[in-house]
């Protein structure tokens, strides 16, 4: 289940890594036309993934695929929060519990 979100978050990656750079380096994002893009190119590659699993379990006759495809979907969504707690350790320089919590 997991690894049904490695490749979508693949495709964000780079992309993520400029606007989280931009928005807490207190720069301006202006690139909003692209980053529309890559949510289309994330939602495609999101629901071609849980297609292509949910069919690999459907093939090999597990019938409980509902919950399986909720959460290969959502893995996703688990590796982005993951980034965002590697990136608020390693690369944000801010200290004390209030900073945390805003972030």
């Amino acid at each position: 289940v997991l690894m049904g979100g490695v490749l979508p978050f693949g495709c964000i990656f780079i992309q993520l890594f400029f606007i989280m750079s931009s928005v807490w380096g207190h720069h301006l994002y202006y690139v909003f036309g692209f980053l529309f893009v890559v949510f289309v190119i994330l939602a495609i590659t999101v629901v071609e993934s849980v297609l292509l699993l949910c069919y690999f379990h459907l093939c090999s006759e597990n019938y409980h695929w509902w919950w399986r495809a909720f959460f290969t979907g959502a893995s996703s969504a688990l590796y982005l929060f993951g980034y965002a707690v590697i990136f608020y350790f390693k690369r944000m320089e801010v200290e004390g519990t209030i900073n945390f919590l805003l972030y």
